[in-house]
């Protein structure tokens, strides 16, 4: 997977495919891919956190993200690259497949 950023055509591109399958929306925040889940509790949103971190590790690419009880808001963003690449948006599209 490529670790060289992306310009703005290559993200929005991709961001519309992404969208394509998802139920909400990824978006664009401070240069990075973002979106906020929600579940139906605590319990539920961990164990997707988890689920997440195993992928994120195997792929050795790793979220910034938030938990407040039942949301968790995630950031994508290749830091060695200065923004966003290929790996964040397979990254993205393994979190939206575990989201359901």
């Amino acid at each position: 997977m490529k670790r060289d950023r992306l310009d703005a055509m290559a993200i929005e591109r991709d961001l519309e495919a992404l969208n394509a399958a998802s139920k909400a929306p990824w978006g664009l925040c401070q240069g990075k891919l973002n979106k906020e889940f929600h579940f139906k509790d605590f319990v539920t949103a961990f164990g997707f956190m988890t689920r997440v971190a195993l992928v994120a590790e195997a792929m050795n690419h790793h979220p910034e993200w938030f938990n407040v009880y039942s949301t968790v808001r995630v950031d994508l963003a290749t830091h060695d690259a200065g923004g966003i690449t290929e790996l964040d948006f397979a990254l993205a599209r393994r979190i939206e497949a575990m989201a359901g």
